[in-house]
Formats: C-alpha cells, structure tokens, sequence
C-alpha cells in the first residue's frame, strides 16, 4: 500500500440549494430547486418533507460552518455557486453584487484557514426563467447563459479559485429525468434528453476555453456520478448489458472531454431509438479543441446489470438504485451487496475498481467529490450524535485510497457528502449525511445549531494522520 501523500485534499462538499437557504433574499432569484418542494425529483419525493427555502441556512451561518470544518482539519471544502444568486433569470447583463460579496466572503474566509475551495459552477439549481424557456434543450437560450455565469465566475475569482467543476452530475439529470420517467410514465422523451445532454456538453467545452484564457494556471474538469457496472453473471449477455451501462451511464458524460467525441455505442443507440440530436460539425471540433484537468465524481456505490427481459417487472428506485433502457441492460441487484437504509448497496471495492476504471480510460488526476451514507441520526438528550453507522461507510471506503494509489490512479483528494448537515434532494432533512448534525426537523426550524457528530472527531483524527488512523 502506498503512502497518502501530505498535499492530499482532505476534505467534504456540499451543494448552494441544499445547504443554503436564503432562498429569495439579497436579489437572489427562483430557481427550478425553488418552485416545487422537490425540484426536478419532484415526482420521486417522500410526503411531509421539507422544502429548500431555509435548509441549514448556511446563507447566514458560514463563518460558523467554515470555522467547523477547519477544526476538523479540512484541505479543501467542494460546494456551488447558485446560479440565480449570481443571475436571477439568468438573463441580467449584470450580476447581482450581493450574490458575488456573499461568494467572496465565503471563499476569502476558506483561504484564512487554508482551505483549498473547489467550485462547481452549476449543481441542479438552473434559473427557473430558463426552464420555461426550455432549460438545457434550448440550446440558443441555455448555452449563452451558462457561458456568460461561468464566464463571471472566473473573471470574479480568478486570483482565488484553483479547482473547477463544471456541471454536477449530468448523468444523473439526463438518464433519471429520461429513463425512470419512461419507468414510471409510460413516455419517451428521449430527443429531448439527449439533446439537452449535448447542449450540455458544448456549454462545458466552451467555459473550458474561457477558464484556459482568463485563468490558465486554474484546473477545470466536469462532476458526474460515476458508477462502475458489474454483470451480474458470467454469461455474455449480461457482460455486454454491463458494458452498455458503463457507456450510457458513466463513460458518455466524460467521453468527448478526453477522447473528443462520443462512443459509436452511444451514437448507434440513438439511431436504434430514433433520437434526432443535432450536432453540428463546428462541435465535433469543440471537442476535439478542449481538455480537461482532472475528473471530479461522486460515488456512493457499484452498479449491477444483467441482460434486458422482456416484460420485466423490475422496480425501478432513486438515482443509486439502478435503471433499466430497453433493449440495452436491465438494473439487478447484488447478492454479495449489504444495503444501506434507504436501499443503496454499499461497495467500498467497487470505489477502488471504480477509480481504477477511470484511469484505465483517461489517465487524468480524479478526486472524490462525493461519497458517504445518509441516515436518520439522533440528537441525544445531552448534545450528542452518535452515527457509528457512518464511521463504519467511509472507514471502509477510506481504506481504500492507499490500495487505489498503489494501483497508480491519480487520486488527488477526497471529499464525501456532505460537511453539515442538508436536505436530501428527495428526502428531506431527515436522510442526513453530515459530519456536522444541524438542529432542525421537516418542519420545525428549532435553533439550527450546530452539533459535532462521533463522525466529526473521527473524520478530524483521520485527516490529521493522513488518513493511517481509522480507529
């Protein structure tokens, strides 16, 4: 086993919607997070949940927050700008100051502690003006949009600003919003998804060369949820239903950042579907024109996927729960998987494999943006949380790096889900990840104190041993 070396982030991430709040005050706009109690998920949400409006008001409470996560030792801290606190309908010729002064106090108070900020542009809260106008489909509106946010972005914090992401979990948001909705609904918008996914990545590519002009020192990759499938048998069916998935979910969203352009497996499949993306020739040679620095992914567990059954009654769940695309793969379940509470099979050789795969692919320095277990913890009646449960997770996980660095795959840091406590984008404030416990229910605001979790003075004790102490 390798070493972790002394410049390892160390750290933990969070997301603007979900830990803010503050959801309509110093100019800052509705976003597609703001209008419903659930956002784009909101098909999928648990009854008697809270909505984002407060969250763990973070808005208000971050020199609290940021002094937290020094205390545990932090190197690095991943969390997102909201788009409509920068831009309120995203069509403004000018950003909002407030949301920019709000953005600098934050990232100055980070940098007094040493804290490396990794920013990602856009995390699920796209301005609710743009949706109606079509959201990512629309490229002649989505594209300029996005561009001119990322474009402020960098030209605002520049001297401040070394790690980049660009989108959060575009996977997620093309493959759940498309293929569970087919699940559930009966109906194909397939078209439609995968030319907002493309839409996407010429957004992405163009920022890329912005980054390169205003901020050339500065490292800029993209953060999908990245998800190694296995077969579920041996049988050459379900290894090639296995492949297929590892394409449609995992390597498509990275693809034309490294290679260039997109697997012909992809392309095929959109042909077989009768999907009209239109790409134009002056994109194919975006891509060819652009590079990334690094892969930013969120794991939380492996993938299992077997040969498509005709008629299947397999239960689709959540977005770690697996999916099923006609004639493609079909989700199994694992027998060799324990699952977490709320039904995610949890993997920590599948992280190693998972991370190795990435290299094997790109060769590019990944770092763990998120990782880590959600469940109901306690507030005990003298102060205390005792989450063992999530100890056991990323002690586990953790134990992994050294055998993913002697595999020679370039992890760089690792920040799991989340730093406080947030609300859940489908399950509320209920499924806590946090190393920091935030009082408040569904629907009682209480105090919002901050309390340290078990998890907190164990995360402060591995990242002061650089990660040899996981007692």
């Amino acid at each position: 086993m390798k070493k972790i070396p002394s410049n390892f982030l160390w750290g933990a991430s969070t997301s603007a919607y979900q830990v803010e709040g503050g959801w309509n005050i110093d100019g800052k706009g509705p976003s597609v997070q703001d209008v419903s109690n659930g956002g784009f998920l909101s098909d999928l949400k648990v009854g008697g949940i809270t909505d984002f409006k407060v969250c763990a008001d973070h808005y208000h409470h971050w020199k609290e927050d940021v002094a937290l996560m020094a205390e545990m030792g932090f190197k690095s801290y991943r969390f997102s700008i909201n788009w409509t606190r920068i831009y309120p309908t995203g069509f403004e010729d000018k950003p909002n100051s407030k949301g920019l002064e709000f953005y600098h106090n934050l990232i100055d108070e980070l940098l007094k502690h040493e804290i490396e900020p990794l920013v990602t542009i856009h995390h699920f809260d796209a301005p609710i003006v743009l949706e109606e106008k079509g959201g990512w489909a629309n490229r002649e509106v989505m594209v300029p949009a996005y561009l001119k946010f990322a474009k402020t972005l960098f030209l605002e914090f520049k001297d401040k600003i070394n790690y980049w992401q660009t989108i959060n979990e575009l996977n997620m948001v093309i493959l759940f919003s498309h293929v569970l909705r087919k699940q559930k609904k009966g109906h194909d918008t397939g078209t439609e998804s995968y030319q907002s996914f493309h839409n996407a990545n010429v957004a992405q590519a163009l920022a890329i060369k912005e980054l390169r002009k205003i901020s050339p020192s500065a490292k800029i990759g993209p953060a999908p949820n990245i998800s190694l499938v296995y077969p579920k048998t041996c049988a050459p069916s379900d290894v090639l239903a296995a492949d297929n998935a590892n394409v449609l979910r995992n390597w498509s969203y990275i693809d034309p950042f490294v290679k260039g352009y997109y697997s012909e497996i992809l392309i095929e499949y959109w042909k077989a579907n009768n999907y009209q993306v239109v790409i134009l020739p002056e994109d194919e040679e975006l891509f060819k024109s652009v590079s990334i620095d690094f892969i930013a992914f969120n794991y939380y567990n492996s993938t299992t996927a077997q040969a498509p059954i005709k008629d299947s009654e397999y239960k689709v769940g959540d977005q770690e729960m697996g999916f099923n695309i006609e004639n493609m793969f079909q989700s199994a379940d694992n027998k060799y998987l324990e699952k977490t509470p709320y039904g995610w099979q949890i993997d920590p050789i599948g992280f190693r494999l998972t991370s190795r795969a990435l290299h094997d692919r790109y060769n590019l320095p990944i770092i763990i943006t998120e990782n880590g277990l959600g469940a109901k913890d306690v507030l005990t009646s003298d102060g205390k949380i005792h989450d063992d449960y999530r100890i056991a997770y990323l002690r586990d996980h953790i134990a992994q790096i050294p055998l993913i660095l002697a595999d020679g795959v370039k992890l760089i840091g690792y920040n799991p889900w989340s730093a406080i406590d947030l609300v859940s984008t489908h399950q509320g404030i209920s499924k806590r990840y946090g190393f920091i416990y935030v009082n408040r229910d569904e629907d009682d605001l209480k105090d919002l104190k901050r309390y340290r979790k078990d998890s907190f003075y164990w995360y402060k004790k591995v990242i002061a041993s650089g990660g040899e102490d996981l007692k």
